[in-house]
């Protein structure tokens, strides 16, 4: 990764608000999931990066399909590693401190973030 403050000025603000207004819409839709089928199934969903759609659309448009497609890449792996996370905390969560939850479910994104 790298930090490339001139790319932050070439960014215009309707493409903040595209971003910011997917990343509203997929955690609306995350909260819809979890008020029809409960905290469970809701969680799984809190491994979808929120602002990957306009993300990728805004980075095509810059940059190109090529790191498009690359940024795709890591979101999935990003999506898998946050998936173990919430499973883990599903599983964890109900048989110890939230600390220790926290620190388990950190602890296997971590290694599978790196693993990936």
């Amino acid at each position: 990764p790298e930090l490339d403050v001139e790319v932050l000025k070439k960014t215009k603000g309707w493409e903040y608000a595209v971003r910011f207004a997917f990343g509203g819409i997929v955690t609306a839709g995350a909260a819809l999931v979890t008020h029809t089928w409960g905290p469970s199934v809701g969680g799984l969903f809190l491994g979808f990066p929120a602002i990957l759609p306009a993300s990728l659309t805004l980075v095509k448009e810059h940059d190109g399909r090529a790191r498009a497609v690359d940024d795709a890449r890591g979101g999935r792996l990003g999506s898998v590693a946050l998936t173990v996370f919430a499973l883990i905390v599903w599983q964890v969560a109900p048989r110890g401190p939230a600390a220790m939850t926290l620190a388990v479910a950190g602890a296997a994104w971590v290694a599978v973030s790196a693993s990936l």
